[in-house]
């Protein structure tokens, strides 16, 4: 009996040890799906915090300031492969070596794993990025990927003990919300300004390719990017990345990408070493007040097709030059920014249903997209 218990114990143990061996290496192989980023986050459906009382910010930014780093960056000065060359020396004289190039920005610590989000343009071709906590701890960051799409970056540290932001419900965010923007603005240390969510899904900026800011008058200026902006809470509603200025400083009006669009572009990036996005091959353009009325049709409602790339996934599934597409997947989309982002949120290989309005009426049209930034042609009219 002792025999047979001692078989059955050895047994069990082997399969716990196996299952987690499994369960570590191939979670996949259980059909369990893991993050591939650990994070903090509020609890779905955390409606967006409020100021109470006195309307001080000083929880709020004592809460996120920790989780906001600045960002050095340096590019070694271009080297011309003739200096040497005495002949080069004789007629030009000794090149006096460019200066090496520097720059500013900030980021945010989204994981305790020491993953860092910033955007693109904060590190874009830069040689070394050193990043500096608020506690005066520095460490020389790792790439781990860019979307220039989006112009966010994921960094990656190697410290302990970090301090990390609990990301919040970007879209649960409302005109007039409170929020704070923290950063290192001209590289004069972190500084930390209030304001309110002044418009929301800004698109057609010429910014980004794919657009859905969150407007804000909280004062951003150059440095600022790649920064926080949080609620009254603390918690991140988005990675700060531009504003509009005429002088180079704040005017009240910046632009952040929601915590929802950073997300999912750092696990995509964490995941597979880029962003998977879908394509169909069509030159879109918005529906003006002319073409909506001779589809009887109100404009700001739909996007016609001008043209359409031969062979290309629209083209085999039928969609033609003149077709107004008032939905993907059942999202309704209103103009070329909303089409793309639509279009680009498909899984490349599985079909996907489009509203079609023609003159003879509406049908829907299913679509198998491709992968987007393959090479390709430009759209012609069929």
């Amino acid at each position: 009996m002792k025999r047979l218990w001692l078989l059955f114990a050895q047994t069990v143990t082997v399969l716990v040890a196996a299952l987690f061996v499994v369960g570590t290496l191939q979670p996949q192989w259980l059909g369990r799906q893991t993050a591939v980023v650990p994070v903090f986050e509020a609890p779905s459906g955390t409606p967006v915090a409020t100021v109470e009382g006195t309307g001080s910010f000083r929880a709020a930014a004592r809460t996120a300031s920790p989780a906001v780093v600045s960002i050095n960056t340096s590019k070694s000065p271009a080297h011309n492969p003739q200096s040497a060359d005495p002949w080069f020396r004789f007629f030009f004289g000794d090149q006096a070596p460019s200066q090496q190039q520097s720059g500013l920005g900030s980021g945010v610590i989204v994981s305790p794993a020491g993953y860092v989000l910033t955007n693109n343009h904060v590190i874009e071709e830069a040689d070394e990025i050193e990043v500096i906590l608020n506690d005066g701890r520095k460490a020389v960051a790792e790439v781990i990927g860019t979307d220039p799409e989006t112009d966010l970056a994921i960094l990656k540290i190697n410290l302990t003990d970090l301090p990390v932001i609990t990301l919040g419900n970007s879209d649960a965010l409302e005109i007039g919300d409170q929020v704070l923007a923290i950063g290192n603005p001209f590289g004069v240390g972190q500084t930390v300004t209030s304001g309110i969510v002044s418009a929301l899904g800004r698109t057609q900026l010429g910014i980004n390719t794919f657009e859905n800011f969150i407007q804000t008058d909280a004062a951003i200026n150059p440095g600022n990017s790649g920064g926080a902006l949080v609620d009254v809470s603390g918690q991140l509603m988005g990675i700060n990345t531009a504003i509009y200025s005429r002088s180079g400083g704040s005017m009240g009006i910046g632009f952040a990408i929601p915590t929802s669009t950073a997300r999912s572009v750092m696990e995509a990036i964490v995941k597979d070493g880029q962003v998977t996005r879908g394509w169909i091959g069509v030159e879109p353009q918005d529906l003006s007040p002319e073409l909506a009325e001779n589809f009887g049709m109100q404009p700001g409602t739909g996007v016609i097709i001008s043209g359409v790339l031969q062979n290309g996934p629209a083209a085999q599934a039928g969609i033609r030059p003149g077709d107004v597409i008032t939905a993907v997947a059942g999202r309704s989309v209103n103009n070329v920014a909303q089409l793309l982002s639509a279009v680009a949120n498909l899984s490349p290989g599985t079909p996907a249903s489009l509203d079609v309005v023609r003159r003879e009426g509406k049908t829907k049209i299913e679509v198998t997209p491709g992968r987007r930034n393959l090479p390709r042609q430009q759209a012609t009219p069929r």
